[in-house]
């Protein structure tokens, strides 16, 4: 569904009734795509993929980064 930034105001109950649906919500302002909104159950499975990403843990087998709380010491230090 696509609503512009007045419809949020004067159509929630359909907006509402889209995402009931399992629906995604595009928002627009002044005609150009500000955001999307996702039903609540949709927006977990997506968090759920984030695991699987490549980035996650890239830099999991660095051995400078063991011991965090140093690594923090010597970010903070005064230079």
């Amino acid at each position: 569904m696509k609503a512009s930034v007045l419809d949020l105001r004067r159509k929630m109950s359909e907006i509402m009734r889209a995402l009931d649906q399992n629906q995604p919500v595009t928002i627009y302002y002044r005609g150009k795509k500000k955001g999307v909104i996702y039903p609540a159950a949709r927006a977990r499975r997506v968090a759920a993929r984030v695991a699987q990403h490549p980035a996650f843990g890239m830099w999991k087998d660095r051995q400078d980064l063991d011991d965090v709380a140093a690594v923090v010491r010597s970010l903070r230090k005064v230079r």
